[in-house]
């Protein structure tokens, strides 16, 4: 439903002297540079002027005008070029009048995202108790000034082992989305899966992989994340798409369609610990944070034991505060990680980190530890699955993002492969 507009004070004056009236309300800050001037019955012009300082107005005698109200107000040039927060902010303080308070205005959101016609708050927006006795009429406001259908506002993710999200749907009958990066179309349900804008660059970067005529095990599937960049631009011959939550999954087969690659995926519905295939992939994904340690004895099981394969280790790592000077681990690099990349969602569109580091190659010494570190834990697992020696090579590691004060997002690009015999 369309809000009508809230009556605006204003001036009203015979046309002769309108302009001089404008001039007038400038040099003291009185006009209203939200409202156009407009005409009102008698042929006058009315001007809008700030309510709130109207007991500073002095008007020459010679300027004959009258306090009106506009019932209907045009919002001004300079107005319809406010950003969504601002206009999101100036539509809310004229829905509350003078109930408007600083902390009302503190609890207005300033970011927010956005997937195609509904907008996900976050989850400390509007707590405060004055905004419950609004009831729809809120929401309704939130959603036309923001340009939206509809509404929901997410809240911490559950500990139920799947990161299931918890959002709560404010306006409209369904949560169902759709998202689109680099090409790849992502439909889900926001109410019941997660979708990190902040892993658009590692998405980039998988894009860009030589995966030409690969088998790849994606342990950690989700809604395909990972698993679709790999089919779609890396042009993997096939992928084994591994998922335990039911929502996910059904979001998963959705994707897989969207994007015609559903012959060349096979989707696993369950605990990836339990997975049966074996000797098989040339590639794997491991994209679980904070860690992804209880799946890498299934990593080593299903890469290829003859000729190994490359794994991808996502896992959070803790940096010290005081960074030390740079250094470069790309021993070799496999591909580039593409450069300028970003969202591609609004303005107001923030990510899961609140700014992402430009890390570029940098590599800090507690990265290089861990790398070297899962290195020799993987070499130490193949050897003992296959009963022979394996040689492992750090290819990469790549920064994601900051998912917190002094954790990084990492991924280690891990070759590992047979070491033949002398």
């Amino acid at each position: 439903m369309e809000a009508r507009g809230v009556p605006v004070l204003a001036l009203a004056t015979e046309p002769q002297f309108a302009q001089r009236l404008r001039e007038h309300l400038e040099e003291e800050q009185l006009l209203d540079g939200c409202y156009r001037l407009q005409e009102v019955p008698g042929g006058r012009v009315a001007l809008p002027v700030l309510e709130e300082k109207l007991s500073q107005l002095r008007l020459p005698q010679e300027m004959p005008c009258e306090l009106v109200r506009i019932q209907d107000p045009i919002p001004s040039r300079a107005a319809r070029r406010q950003t969504p927060a601002q206009k999101l902010r100036g539509e809310l303080q004229q829905l509350l009048g003078e109930s408007w308070s600083e902390e009302l205005e503190r609890d207005v959101p300033r970011a927010w995202q956005r997937h195609g016609d509904l907008v996900l708050l976050h989850e400390d927006s509007f707590k405060a108790a004055p905004w419950e006795k609004l009831g729809p009429v809120l929401w309704e406001t939130v959603a036309s000034a923001l340009g939206a259908r509809r509404l929901a506002r997410r809240g911490r993710v559950l500990p139920d082992g799947m990161r299931s999200p918890s959002v709560t749907l404010l306006l409209g009958q369904d949560g169902w989305v759709e998202h689109v990066d680099n090409g790849i179309r992502y439909t889900f349900d926001v109410t019941k899966c997660m979708f990190s804008p902040g892993n658009i660059t590692e998405k980039l970067r998988v894009a860009s992989l030589p995966c030409s005529g690969e088998v790849l095990v994606d342990l950690y599937a989700g809604i395909g994340y990972f698993t679709l960049p790999y089919l779609v631009h890396a042009a993997a011959a096939f992928a084994h798409a591994c998922e335990w939550n039911g929502h996910a999954v059904e979001a998963l087969r959705k994707n897989l369609v969207l994007n015609g690659v559903q012959d060349r995926c096979r989707v696993h519905h369950g605990d990836s610990r339990q997975l049966e295939l074996r000797d098989i992939a040339d590639r794997v994904n491991l994209g679980l944070i904070p860690s992804s340690e209880e799946g890498w004895p299934v990593a080593c099981r299903v890469l290829k034991k003859g000729t190994g394969g490359v794994l991808h280790i996502h896992h959070n790592v803790e940096t010290l505060p005081t960074p030390a000077p740079p250094q470069t681990l790309v021993l070799r690099a496999e591909q580039g990680s593409p450069e300028g990349a970003g969202s591609d969602g609004e303005a107001q569109h923030p990510t899961e980190d609140g700014g992402k580091e430009t890390l570029g190659a940098r590599i800090r010494p507690e990265w290089q530890r861990w790398a070297e570190a899962t290195a020799v834990r993987i070499r130490g697992l193949l050897a003992e699955l296959h009963g022979q020696p394996w040689h492992t090579s750090i290819l990469h590691v790549e920064a994601v993002k900051s998912y917190a004060p002094h954790v990084h997002h990492l991924v280690l690009d891990l070759e590992c492969r047979p070491t033949l015999p002398a």
